[in-house]
This record gives structure tokens, sequence and C-alpha cells, in this order.
């Protein structure tokens, strides 16, 4: 297999570089690539993998042109300029470095607070001018002020932790602190509200998104404290700016310190040119340390997925370890191939899917198998489908999927089970992994079997009567066609029962005309998985 090939577009560390070479991958780096659009659209179709900082726009154009394309990783933690939507589409994992510049961007944030408290830039600016206007710049203490934290995640729990050192009073909003973790990080959980009305000082540390976009409305602004102070280091667009000017203008707001900007490169915004506001270019991860551990990481992360198959920090996708790759590859593939097997045998369209995990099978990464199976499915209509588009395309076609865990119920460690539900039929297919690593079909509709899966593959259904097999055996020798494997399972005497042939090669058309010519037969199909 040749090796990956991997196109930098962006500057990166020449350390990224050589840990890409170092891991055997193909690399090209040309750090100018992603200002030309029509150069990059170009290019981008010899590549497994792309790697970019925030110059280079990974558009629907680009995307679609992108036809080997497996991985796009952002070194930093905005994916902004990347279109998810359509990366996902097309399945390419799209990966970031959320953990690379955590502590820069919380020490910038720090710094902007003890900026705007002090008016540091004000008076650096008048003292350079020889002004010696001390008075001019009374500021305010730190030390016992309620700072209130927007987002108490990663970047966020660190502003917490450094701000407790100083003194402060911390008051955090976040819908997914627990009062447990809370009381852990020595903070007091509240409502925004709450914030709002109790805060000196205002942080935020959440992502854009519908939920967060203007969290800090005019109307919001208006139920803050008087003389609060706001610093938003996280994204542009969580503040209404325009609201904001006004209400420092009227001195409700006494100070603002703003890293990020609704439009950015910002070169213009109301909140320019007024007193006590403290703006910075977008800093927040600008530090020597964090450029170089955001590039290291995307590095190992793109290189970890395109040799073994890890996932890490994945926005469209569950993330799989190393480990988790080496225990879980087999039952990955066992997911597809349930899934491949009903995707074949259903012909009408799917209102849902039900997975049930069970024994070991329960105990691992259940975010990662679901995907899996219903990329299996989705194969018969779209052969490209992998586990990042899948789960996509089935909610646009308005697909439930649910998963449900058990503990070990039979005689194998742990199984799945695959359920379809149409308008018409409930359709059901189960299956294992052996101790030799092999994925088998362990049941379908109900019966038990024990079927190894191959390449070709034929399934039948029939009345258990006399003459099936070699009805079965005979018309596969008269077409030439070698059996590897023969499985056969039925419900009970003279009830329904199936077989599955595992079979060399492609059953023609010609033999499954003649067995459906016998009469024997209520179904006939032939399969095909990719082992």
């Amino acid at each position: 297999m040749p090796a990956p090939k991997v196109l930098i577009s962006d500057k990166l560390s020449p350390a990224a570089v050589q840990i890409f070479k170092d891991r055997g991958i193909h690399v090209d780096f040309q750090p100018d690539l992603g200002k030309d659009k029509s150069q990059l659209l170009a290019a981008i179709s010899d590549y497994d993998g792309l790697a970019i900082r925030s110059a280079t726009k990974a558009t629907e154009k680009i995307i679609a042109a992108a036809k080997n394309l497996k991985v796009i990783g952002r070194a930093g933690i905005g994916t902004d300029n990347i279109d998810k939507d359509a990366a996902s589409k097309a399945g390419i994992i799209v990966m970031n470095t959320p953990f690379g510049n955590m502590i820069t961007t919380a020490e910038h944030a720090i710094a902007m607070m003890f900026a705007v408290a002090r008016q540091i830039p004000a008076a650096n600016t008048s003292t350079h001018a020889g002004k010696w206007e001390k008075s001019k710049f009374m500021g305010v203490e730190l030390t016992s002020k309620t700072l209130g934290v927007i987002g108490a995640g990663n970047i966020g729990g660190i502003v917490c932790a450094r701000a407790r050192a100083l003194e402060m009073k911390v008051a955090a909003y976040d819908p997914y602190l627990s009062e447990e973790k809370a009381e852990k990080m020595g903070v007091q959980k509240v409502d925004l509200d709450t914030l709002l009305a109790s805060a000196d000082f205002i942080t935020l540390h959440v992502p854009f998104t519908d939920q967060t976009a203007n969290i800090l409305s005019a109307e919001n602004i208006a139920k803050m404290k008087a003389g609060v102070r706001i610093i938003n280091c996280a994204r542009g667009g969580l503040v209404d700016e325009a609201a904001l000017a006004e209400a420092l203008k009227s001195g409700h707001v006494a100070g603002a310190a703003f890293d990020v900007f609704a439009q950015e490169p910002a070169t213009e915004s109301p909140l320019f040119n007024l007193p006590n506001v403290v703006v910075t270019p977008h800093l927040g991860a600008a530090t020597t340390e964090a450029q170089e551990n955001v590039a290291l990481q995307i590095a190992e992360q793109m290189s970890d997925y395109l040799l073994t198959g890890a996932v890490s920090n994945a926005l469209n996708m569950p993330s799989v370890t190393a480990e988790e790759a080496k225990v879980m590859g087999p039952w990955i593939k066992l997911s597809g191939h349930l899934g491949n097997f009903i995707g074949q045998m259903t012909d009408e369209p799917i209102k849902a899917i039900n997975i049930l995990f069970d024994g070991a099978a329960s105990d691992m990464n259940l975010k990662a198998l679901p995907a899996a199976t219903v990329a299996g499915i989705m194969k018969k209509a779209n052969p490209d489908t992998n586990m990042v588009s899948a789960p996509v395309i089935a909610k646009e076609r308005g697909i439930k999927i649910s998963t449900t865990k058990q503990d070990q119920s039979g005689t194998f460690e742990g199984y799945i089970k695959v359920t379809v539900v149409t308008d018409k039929r409930e359709r059901s297919v189960a299956g294992t992994v052996f101790s030799d690593g092999k994925p088998r079909f362990i049941q379908i509709k109900g019966i038990n079997i024990d079927a190894e899966v191959g390449a070709h593959m034929l399934y039948t259904t029939n009345e258990d009567v006399p003459g099936i097999i070699g009805a079965l055996g005979q018309t596969m020798g008269t077409h030439g066609v070698n059996i590897a494997n023969f499985t056969l399972g039925r419900a009970g005497v003279k009830g329904e029962a199936i077989a599955l042939l595992y079979v060399d090669e492609p059953v023609p058309g010609k033999a499954i005309q003649a067995l459906e010519e016998t009469a024997l037969f209520t179904q006939v199909k032939p399969l095909t998985f990719d082992v």
C-alpha cells in the first residue's frame, strides 16, 4: 500500500513536518498555497490529508475536488474556515487541537482583565507621550471582586483556577457544569441572570453556536451590575458589539477587553477608539509555545488516523484511541457487515435503526460502532458512504437511530444485533467476533446460524423441506461457483429455514434464475461484503 500523502498549505512548525516524515507519511509543505484558492483547488485531489491553520479556506468547492481526502487537520481550535457540513457529507474527518492553546488563551484573558482593570494600554500611551497623568488612570483591584465565567470548560476552567489564585470570587454559568464539579473547582454554579447581576468582571469562554450567538445581547447587558468590565477572548459574535459600545458610552459598563470580533480581520468596530476599551488582534493563541504545540499535535493526530485508524479531537466523528482501534477493529468490521447485510436486504425506505449491544460489545465505544452500522446500511444507496458521512445522510432522511446495551445474555461473550424498521416490516441480524478476530453472523430473522462473512455470499429462505441442500449444491456446481462455506438454520421442523453460502466468486444471474425456477425458495439474494 502506498504511503498516505499530506498537504500542509499553511505555515506549520518544521518539527510538525518532520513528524509526518518520521511516521512514514509523504508530506508536501507548501505554506503559501492556502492563500491561492485556484492552486489549492488544482492540487488537492492528490492528497489523503490536509493540514491547515486559519489562512486556508476548506470550502465546499475545495472539498468537492478533494477526491482522495480523508482528513482535514486544523492546528488550533477554530474551524470556521472549514465547511464541516460539506466535509461530513464527503466522509472527511475534521479534527482540531482544542487543548494545545488552552493555557495560552486563558493567560491572555487574565492579562486582558488586568489591562482593563488598571487601564494599562491607555496609561502606557500617555506616558510615552511625555504626560504624567496619575489621577486620570485610577484603576480597580481584582482581589475580592466577583468574576463571572460564561463557559467553564477547558479554557474557562483554567481561568477559574487563575482567578481563585488572585483571591477573586468566581461564579460560573455553564449548562454542562455539575454541582460536584463546581464544588471541586471552588466556584459557584449559577444561572446566567444571577451571573449578570452579580459579577464585577465577566469573561466568556464558549464556542460560537446558535445558542451562544449574542449571549451578551443588549437585553443581557442591561441586566449587568453597573460598572462591570467584560472580557472576550473566545469568539466574535458572542457579544452585541454595538450594544456594548452604547453601554460603555453611558458608563453602565466601565470597560471592555476584546481579542475577538464579529468580523475578522477587524478593521473597524463600534468598540474601537472608546475610552477604557482594550483590543488585540486575536492573539489568544499567539505564543511560541502554543503555535508549536498545536502544530505537533495535529501532525500526530493526522498520522495516527491515516496509519492506524485512531481518531482524536474530531468534530464530526466519535474519537477512537489507537488502543481502542486495535480491540474494536473486528467489531467495527462486524458492525459494518451487519448494516451492509440489512441494507442489501431492504428495498423500502427505512424509518428507524435499533442497535443492541450485548455483553463485551456493550463495554466498547458505543459512539463509533453505530456509525459503522449506519455506514453499512447506507452503502447500498451510496458505495462511498463511510462512518463520517453515514449519520449525516441518515439524519437528512429522517431515520431515527437508537442504541441499547445489556449484560451478557447468552452463550457468546458479546454480540451486536441490528434491527431496521420500515412501514412494511422489521428485519434483524446479529453477529459476534470469535477469538480468531473474524466477524460471524449468528442470527438472521431470529433464526440461529454460524456463518463466516465472505466477499461474495448467497442468502436464501425457504420452507423446511427436503431437497434444499441438493438444489443449492447442484446449481452452484452447474454454474461453476465454488462454495467455501455452507450454513443452514431453521425456526423449527417444517418452519421457515434459511441458507447462507460463502462462495469464491459472484453468483451469476443465471444461477439465481435457476434457483428461483425450482419453486423451492421464497427468496434468493446475492450479497457482497467488503472484507
